[in-house]
């Protein structure tokens, strides 16, 4: 400085800081540019990853399942050494028990090191990924990725449809590696559920969950997105519930669409937005069930959902058994486990498959008993805990956005406060969605919302 100071008038010196502060504010955009870049090619594996792995590079198969690994890494990376990525209790808290859980895995657990590192990924990429996300993208980033996802949305749909009615013998329902047997999942009247782009059924259940937030969002926010786009994407996730036959994509649209009524009657100015847009909805519906395509897909899905209603002891059943009942029993069942779990990855279809040679539960089918199961009682409760107080976090957060008249972080948690806490991890599909959701929702967070 002192250079400057003594050879440049202070007109120049002063421009000189001037120039020299715009190249680095342009350095750094470009940087957060060639980051964000890193987010969007995630978010866009995400959504096509199975795609490569049953159509276009079959081949590659089982090293196309954690395509998305290497840049979770490489972005984590990056804004570390850049010193953006801030450390909070939550990183520090995962991070330690996933580098201490592949130790204990092996010294004291399942004894395979690659089963471990399989396991600790989900601790030390995709769950530290959120606050990534959260820390690069902005608030326009955000509803970007929601026009793009319904513009997805779309031609997904119409993917879906024809699985739904092709033999699993088709091209669109082959399967993982290019498995002839098809990838649809049993579902009802001989009707198969349809996976869509992704590898298996889950995947296709979670991308029509993660659409109705923006739907919902969107429908109270009309002006900030083309009205035949917001149609289209409405009349597509209208079409996806039944002929997904899926349960779950049943209810998280339900709960979005309370999350969307629960803001409409806090604001009243959202009431004049909502009830047009639920007439609109009730004049789609009542249209698309004229039609036979979805009349047919509407039968397979009620008696998918009147048969496993009554094998698990009706609605009530359903709720406490599926949401409440695996979690409590995790935990009460916890007593019978090794301290420290039977090791990192063994939960997981991979770990199984490394271990027996095949796919099966090695542990436990849900996912607080999974987690338990691996880490042992007090890693394991450890990271429910994390995974719970984030999303009560998020929950609070979000419910001052709304007061503030923001409502994109709370329709986002619609999504985030299921998937979250008891997502099943496991699955590299349900783990990439509980990150990007996860992010997305702490990056609108942390924005000022622009007054409508």
């Amino acid at each position: 400085m002192s250079y400057y100071s003594n050879n440049l008038s202070d007109v120049g010196y002063k421009q000189h800081l001037k120039s020299l502060d715009q190249f680095q504010e342009q350095e750094r955009a470009e940087s957060f540019q060639f980051l964000k870049a890193g987010i969007w090619a995630y978010f866009l594996l995400l959504i096509f990853e199975g795609a490569l792995r049953k159509w276009f590079l079959p081949g590659l198969a089982t090293p196309l399942l954690i395509i998305r690994d290497p840049i979770a890494l490489w972005l984590i990376y990056q804004t570390w050494k850049r010193g953006l990525l801030l450390t909070n209790p939550y990183l520090l808290s995962i991070t330690l028990i996933g580098v201490v859980g592949i130790f204990t895995s092996i010294l004291l657990g399942h004894g395979s090191l690659p089963v471990a590192l399989f396991g600790a990924r989900i601790l030390l990429l995709h769950f530290p990924l959120m606050f990534v996300i959260g820390y690069l993208f902005t608030r326009e980033d955000v509803v970007k990725l929601g026009k793009i996802t319904l513009w997805i949305s779309i031609p997904m749909v119409v993917l879906v449809v024809l699985q739904f009615y092709s033999p699993q013998s088709a091209w669109v329902n082959r399967g993982v590696g290019g498995n002839m047997e098809g990838a649809g999942f049993s579902g009802a009247l001989d009707f198969f559920r349809p996976p869509g782009t992704f590898s298996f059924t889950n995947g296709n259940t979670l991308f029509f969950s993660f659409v109705a937030c923006f739907v919902f969002y969107f429908l109270l926010h009309p002006k900030s997105i083309n009205w035949i786009l917001l149609i289209g994407a409405t009349v597509a996730l209208l079409i996806s519930i039944p002929i997904s036959i899926s349960r779950g994509l049943f209810f998280q649209v339900g709960v979005s669409l309370i999350f969307a009524l629960l803001a409409a009657f806090r604001k009243p100015k959202y009431v004049t937005k909502l009830i047009p847009a639920v007439l609109l909805g009730v004049i789609m519906l009542i249209a698309l069930s004229q039609t036979s395509v979805f009349k047919t897909a509407a039968g397979a899905f009620l008696a998918r959902f009147e048969v496993a209603n009554e094998a698990e002891g009706g609605m009530e059943g359903v709720l406490i058994d599926r949401f409440l009942g695996g979690m409590i029993g995790a935990i009460t069942e916890s007593s019978d486990l090794p301290f420290w779990g039977y090791g990192l990855g063994m939960g997981t279809n991979v770990g199984s498959m490394l271990l027996t040679g095949g796919t099966t539960f090695l542990i436990a089918e849900g996912e607080w008993g999974r987690v338990i199961g691996e880490s042992g009682v007090l890693m394991g409760l450890t990271i429910i805990f994390i995974r719970l107080s984030l999303s009560i976090k998020m929950a609070v957060a979000s419910y001052h956005k709304l007061v503030q008249d923001d409502i994109l972080p709370w329709m986002l948690l619609s999504f985030s406060l299921l998937i979250i806490p008891q997502g099943q991890w496991a699955q590299p599909t349900s783990l990439g969605f509980s990150a990007m959701v996860g992010g997305l929702l702490l990056a609108a967070l942390k924005d000022i919302n622009p007054r409508d």
